[in-house]
């Protein structure tokens, strides 16, 4: 094969006197051959070293390239995000050395140059590879800064993620245009600032689009709520930015409001950094996290307690039977929030107004009566009544930016949240089933004692993570919906309110 550059991410230790080489997380590899087999690779490191090491510590290297700030991207918004390193699937399957026979059965099926290379990578080869097996089988020791932790604590009301010591809040506003190449290239962008620091930072949609990926990334139990969809026509439409600004808003308070979310660094990060070389260096940190998919569970502080099987299955079925009830009729209310909005500000509009110009006709008429017997009050009278109609018309127009628009946002966040709680509780569900896996084979000795437990205790802190994750899920989307449809009635009862005092204005002009 053309050789080719791959990344150490994890440090291996070739056994000695084998054909294997040490590698240290970070050194760049060139690939010599990669038809060894059973998940081998041959390579040569910087020092010239050449030898075998685990195809799965190892990614595709490439030279750093800053997407950012690149002149020639795509401004649309239906451009793919900027590209993200993949990692090696199953991370973190220890080799062992095989046993005389599995030795001898081999060579006896292989030619020579290969019998010394084909060895069982997989010390658990018996468990599927699936999600969570990295971190549940990772027995390497890993240093969490402490800002990076992650903290979970149990209280009257359950298990709970650490509160936010000191709540804040964050503001998008002041929407603008600007341009680059000369004003070849547009886009809009938005003024981003948090009370805790009052540092004002301008972000595009794109900005808050690789936020968006690095923390569903980073986060695998955590419902990162969603973006509002890309638009690739209108953009620069008056009406359409500032409803893109309240929808910005309403993904941020969401975060904000999260608190594992509200702490991540790539967030304060994304919310503070003003400098370009430093934003630039931060963004390619986020891209090369170490703590990022089940590699974050290793951040997670968890209660020592040892979960109650029976506890821990009541909960999940509650709360898929939840996601599954409200999921359709999220989507119902958002529907007709939509519709209501069409209508409000088409058919509603123009039928009010219709009735405004039928009276006004009416008015007009009147006065032009061939005896002139019609006072000239009674004309203005209906000429009155046919404003009015006119401007409930325009009202109905402009009301749902103030009641259905802000409850459709909340809706979408809801929605998106919803969305993505089955996979949540999937990841957890096949958890679940490597801990069983593991016990099996604990039961017919091929896996220590010492093991299990740790398999053992790594399977509850997913759990307690989920567990936390479920109680914030309930509580902050309860108060969230219970704020938007106070919001929303108070907007309605508003709305009418103007109606009923432009009626009685109309009303006091017959007099």
């Amino acid at each position: 094969m053309a050789s080719q550059k791959v990344q150490a991410m994890y440090d291996f230790s070739g056994e000695p006197g084998s054909a294997e080489l040490s590698i240290v997380a970070g050194e760049i590899l060139t690939v010599t051959r990669s038809d060894v087999g059973e998940g081998w690779w041959e390579g040569t490191n910087q020092n010239g070293e050449t030898g075998l090491f685990p195809a799965a510590y190892v990614q595709a290297y490439e030279d750093q390239q800053d997407y950012w700030d690149d002149e020639w991207d795509e401004e649309w918004e239906g451009s793919p995000p900027p590209p993200v390193t993949p990692m090696a699937k199953d991370p973190l399957m220890i080799p062992t050395i095989p046993s005389q026979n599995d030795v001898k059965n081999s060579e006896e099926s292989l030619p020579i140059s290969e019998s010394f290379s084909r060895k069982n990578f997989n010390r658990y080869s018996t468990i599927v590879k699936s999600v969570g097996e990295g971190y549940l089988l990772d027995e390497a020791k890993r240093f969490v800064p402490e800002p990076a932790k992650i903290r979970i604590i149990e209280t009257e009301h359950g298990v709970m993620w650490n509160p936010i010591d000191e709540p804040y809040s964050c503001v998008v506003a002041q929407p603008k245009k600007e341009s680059k190449l000369k004003g070849f290239k547009s886009f809009i962008a938005y003024q981003v600032t948090p009370s805790n620091t009052n540092i004002q930072v301008y972000r595009r949609y794109k900005h808050f689009d690789w936020l968006h990926e690095r923390l569903k990334e980073k986060y695998t139990l955590i419902p990162v709520p969603p973006l509002p969809d890309k638009q690739m026509t209108g953009r620069y439409e008056e009406q359409f930015i500032e409803h893109r600004k309240n929808q910005l808003q309403a993904f941020v308070d969401c975060l904000i409001r999260h608190p594992v979310l509200s702490r991540s660094s790539v967030w304060n990060h994304f919310m503070n950094c003003t400098d370009d070389k430093k934003w630039k260096i931060g963004k390619r940190n986020a891209e090369k996290d170490e703590f990022i998919g089940d590699m974050n569970f290793h951040t997670i502080e968890a209660p020592e307690r040892v979960i109650n099987p029976c506890t821990l299955d009541q909960e999940v079925t509650t709360c898929a039977r939840f996601v599954h009830n409200v999921d359709g009729a999220v989507k119902f209310l958002m529907d007709t929030a939509i519709d209501q909005t069409k209508k409000h500000m088409g058919p509603y509009k123009k039928e009010f107004q219709k009735v405004g110009q039928a009276f006004y006709a009416f008015g007009n008429a009147m006065h032009n009566d061939g005896a002139g017997t019609t006072s000239e009050s009674l004309t203005n009278a209906l000429r009155t009544i046919g404003d009015t109609y006119n401007d409930i018309g325009r009202m109905h127009e402009e009301q749902p930016k103030l009641d259905w628009e802000p409850l459709g946002d909340m809706l979408q966040i809801y929605k998106g949240m919803i969305s993505s709680m089955p996979d949540v509780l999937n990841h957890h569900k096949k958890t679940q089933m490597k801990k069983k896996e593991c016990e099996k084979l604990a039961f017919e000795q091929k896996m220590t004692p010492a093991q299990l437990e740790s398999v053992s205790r790594r399977t509850d802190i997913v759990s307690y993570a989920l567990l936390a994750e479920i109680n914030h899920f309930y509580s902050d989307n309860s108060l969230e919906v219970s704020k938007s449809l106070k919001n929303f009635l108070q907007q309605q009862v508003e709305f009418y309110r103007k109606i009923t005092e432009k009626l009685e204005t109309a009303l006091q002009s017959m007099d």
